[in-house]
């Protein structure tokens, strides 16, 4: 009988470490599910598999106004480095995140708006070069007069947008010359940040030529005339550029394929 209590004992010590059977779990809750899906989802940015070209650029953090640019072209599935990183100068306060072809990470610090000082962060299409004068490119490229505007007046139905001044009824009381009476928009292009032009989202922002002073821009990314003048000559309508515009330790975080970090 002695011998028996224990083996009870035993077994009964023995089914009370087993785990809790699988079906009795309680079920995982699916919104739960779904918003780790979200998150998951927006760490990652990835290429378009019809681009071929990237202007990559990079800060050292989310304030820095300076960076640098490089050149890349895909050939044969292979994303190459082409000519040299270029220096560029930024928002006077840095990056912000934008609108483009990414998806804002959920616990994103900073978010570009209208007015900050902040270049958007991500992933962007090109929308055209541009220029005071002819330049010949296999890219869209279009001449500007002093009286076409980039309208940053949120309250415009032309916000974000550049139009005809002279063609228009005027219900701006903001905006930008795409001539100005200096050369910063010599050469430029144009970035499709907030491409739905969502109100305060940020506006006209430009890749263009950069001032003397140093100083940050309101939200462009500027070069030196001679860089940008070699980037116009290399784009190629047909390879679909983009911009990708991140901090270092974001692009490590954010970009899937090791061949654009």
């Amino acid at each position: 009988m002695k011998t028996l209590s224990i083996l009870t004992l035993s077994m009964l010590l023995f089914s009370s470490c087993q785990s809790t059977p699988l079906s009795s779990l309680p079920p995982e809750d699916p919104e739960e599910t779904v918003i780790q899906e979200i998150k998951e989802e927006s760490r990652y940015i990835d290429i378009p598999v019809e681009t071929k070209q990237v202007l990559r650029v990079t800060t050292k953090g989310w304030n820095e106004k300076t960076g640098e640019l490089q050149r890349f072209e895909k050939e044969d599935k292979e994303w190459k480095k082409v000519g040299h990183p270029i220096t560029i100068i930024l928002g006077r306060n840095g990056l912000g995140w934008g609108m483009g072809l990414h998806t804002t990470p959920l616990d994103a610090k900073y978010i570009k708006k209208e007015g900050d000082g902040r270049a958007p962060a991500g992933l962007f299409r090109l929308g055209n070069a541009f220029g005071y004068q002819n330049f010949k490119i296999n890219f869209p490229y279009k001449i500007y007069k002093r009286t076409d505007h980039c309208v940053d007046d949120s309250n415009s139905q032309f916000y974000n947008t550049i139009i005809d001044s002279n063609s228009v009824k005027k219900d701006y009381k903001s905006f930008e010359h795409m001539k100005l009476k200096n050369n910063l928009y010599k050469y430029g292009i144009t970035v499709q940040h907030n491409p739905d032009n969502i109100e305060m989202g940020g506006s006209c922002i430009f890749i263009h030529i950069k001032n003397n002073s140093g100083k940050g821009t309101a939200g462009c990314t500027a070069m030196k005339e001679q860089d940008i003048t070699e980037i116009l000559k290399w784009l190629k309508e047909e390879k679909s550029p983009l911009l990708l515009q991140l901090t270092q330790d974001e692009l490590q975080k954010r970009v899937r394929d090791s061949r654009l970090k």
